[in-house]
């Protein structure tokens, strides 16, 4: 696939997102809002792909929206309608697991992109910083509804308002962050990672992310109801009946995602 301003490429049952804009850190215009997106939906047709990497060319992750595209004229909640939120929910409704493999800053919207992943990780010199109250603007793209749900209101209202960088030490102290990896180790250790992602019974995962989202909302007996539903359809898969046969066999399961 060609894109513009992300590079996409398939490696057996992963693919790799990259925002391509090195220069300008990889931040946000229109056309990368639009690549991701497009990038997600192709990666989620392909019955192939079991697991979707993001990350950045360069130096950064992401830096957050170029600045460039924004005036004194911009309406800034047009401005999230059209270009980011339909950009989340393609990150919210792809069942496969998505990993931000954060390489370097992520910043603003980048932060907030990293957020919506179902998966961190993180090179042990980059750093997530809020960025929004620096130019006065409220944390969006997601970020003042995911954050707290990872680490909780207090340290979520600390990042949001106070705007520190948090290091990868203590991104994963707070919890924000599966793994840390040093520099010699990143590209191994991001396909090792996400390699094992792929080999789970994608099925059951895209099961588990969407009843959880929507599980945080649900007063108990729907979502009891709405886990009975979900077990059946899990109960149904082969990757179930792969995973029983493999435990009686002693032997390590072959999940194909069916």
């Amino acid at each position: 696939m060609s894109y513009e301003s992300i590079l996409y490429e398939k490696k057996g049952k992963i693919v790799e997102i990259k925002l391509n804009r090195p220069s300008a850190y990889n931040a946000f215009t229109e056309q990368m809002n639009n690549d991701v997106m497009s990038a997600l939906k192709v990666a989620t047709k392909d019955d192939e792909v079991r697991c979707i990497i993001i990350t950045g060319n360069g130096k950064a992750f992401c830096s957050g929206q170029d600045l460039v595209e924004v005036d004194e004229r911009t309406n800034h909640a047009e401005f999230l309608r059209e270009r980011y939120h339909p950009m989340l929910q393609a990150l919210r409704q792809t069942p496969k697991p998505i990993v931000a493999a954060i390489n370097g800053t992520a910043a603003g919207a980048g932060m907030s992109l990293a957020l919506a992943c179902d998966f961190r990780v993180m090179k042990s010199r980059a750093n997530m910083i809020s960025a929004f109250m620096n130019v006065g603007l409220v944390p969006d793209t997601g970020f003042l509804y995911m954050l707290p749900k990872i680490i909780g209101y207090a340290q979520a209202l600390e990042v949001a308002t106070l705007g520190n960088p948090i290091t990868a030490e203590k991104a994963k102290d707070l919890g924000l962050v599966t793994e840390v990896y040093n520099e010699t180790e990143w590209d191994e250790r991001v396909k090792d990672f996400s390699t094992y992602l792929a080999e789970l019974p994608t099925k059951t995962f895209s099961l588990i992310k969407r009843y959880m989202l929507t599980g945080m909302h649900e007063n108990y007996e729907t979502f009891l109801e709405q886990e009975a539903f979900a077990q059946r359809i899990a109960g149904m898969s082969k990757d179930h009946q792969e995973g029983l046969k493999a435990f009686v066999e002693k032997r390590k399961p072959n999940y194909t995602g069916k």
